[in-house]
């Protein structure tokens, strides 16, 4: 019995080492993603043409080895397959921790060093998922224009959706989320790979996880604020 308990213990111990991996690898795919789609975010504030000329741009990549958008759509089945393992991931991992408290809530002391992005990542992932499906509607598979107006060119899309108030609350919420969300992740993801095994090593990829949060949580909150103030307009 206590060689078989000492199996299935090993075992267990090496399928969450490869879950943990799962995500640490999948969330870096994500952060090289997000980091892309800001930069191309940002053309917004280069004009009308410029913004519609680099999402043509993204159908165009690839060609003639590829047909029309066939490299877009390459990217976004690779993004949701890692979505799917993301998450996959997670959810596993935390039903292992409920399982192994014996699924009771009870009373614990604090973790002086836990940061307040570690406490948000279960709700966060939570909302940055719910705000993934909204966003695929509103700008990529549905194209949804709450004002009424048309749908068919990108630029004028984004600012009548970031000319709502709402809208733009959502948004920035949702930017909120991702910032805390990556401010862990990319720590977790280094501890995961083992890569803060030295002091320097950890407060080098803390470090990282905040500038990562800021500038991409930062670099997507300046469109629908630009948006949102007449900076950006038709």
């Amino acid at each position: 019995m206590a060689t078989a308990t000492l199996v299935k213990n090993s075992r267990s111990t090496r399928s969450t080492i490869a879950l943990k991996l799962l995500m640490a690898v999948t969330g870096l795919v994500f952060i090289g993603y997000v980091l892309a789609h800001m930069y191309g975010n940002l053309k917004a504030f280069a004009g009308h043409d410029s913004f519609n000329e680099y999402a043509e741009h993204l159908r165009t990549l690839g060609e003639p080895l590829l047909p029309y958008s066939g490299l877009l759509w390459v990217i976004r089945v690779v993004l949701l397959v890692s979505l799917a393992l993301h998450v996959y991931a997670a959810v596993t991992l935390w039903r292992r921790a409920q399982t192994a408290r014996g699924g009771t809530k009870y009373v614990v002391k604090k973790n002086k060093h836990s940061s307040f992005s570690s406490h948000l990542m279960r709700w966060g992932g939570v909302t940055l998922l719910l705000f993934i499906v909204w966003h695929l509607l509103n700008f990529t598979v549905g194209k949804v224009n709450v004002t009424g107006g048309a749908t068919n060119d990108p630029f004028n899309l984004m600012v009548d959706s970031f000319s709502v108030w709402w809208l733009t609350l959502i948004y920035l919420v949702a930017m909120f989320m991702l910032g805390t969300h990556l401010h862990h992740g990319v720590w977790s993801a280094g501890q995961t790979l083992g890569f803060t095994n030295s002091a320097r090593q950890r407060l080098v990829w803390k470090r990282a996880g905040l500038v990562v949060a800021v500038v991409v949580a930062g670099g997507f909150s300046l469109v629908p604020l630009g948006v949102l103030t007449g900076v950006i307009s038709k």
